[in-house]
């Protein structure tokens, strides 16, 4: 389990399970259905394979992500939410909307400061 220090409130363990740049995107991604390690890797520009496989595996392990292997030829391996993922993801929602509000606002603030420059 993620949570290894004392924390005053569930912040902590919350983003010591979600923190970084990829967790919660992946966790996102997941969220419709499973997804393949391709897949997910194409629905995240940017992100490394190194860092896909270290970012999944730390999911996998704080019981947020589950892998199945299916033994066919080739072998397939999918990622999917758990339980408990989707219930995080699911608390990640309106941060999402706050997020979306958020930037709206500083668009909005820096196209005010812009006009105010050019008028």
């Amino acid at each position: 389990m993620a949570a290894k220090k004392p924390y005053v409130c569930g912040i902590g363990p919350a983003f010591e399970v979600i923190g970084g740049k990829w967790k919660a995107l992946i966790l996102w991604e997941l969220h419709l259905q499973p997804r393949r390690f391709g897949e997910l890797r194409r629905l995240l520009p940017g992100i490394s394979e190194k860092m896909l496989i270290q970012q999944l595996r730390e999911l996998e392990t704080d019981g947020i992500v589950a892998r199945e292997v299916f033994h066919e030829v080739p072998p397939r391996v999918e990622y999917s939410e758990t339980k408990l993922g989707a219930t995080l993801n699911a608390a990640l929602g309106p941060l999402a909307d706050w997020g979306d509000r958020y930037a709206k606002r500083v668009e909005a603030a820096r196209k005010q400061s812009e006009a105010a420059k050019l008028g």
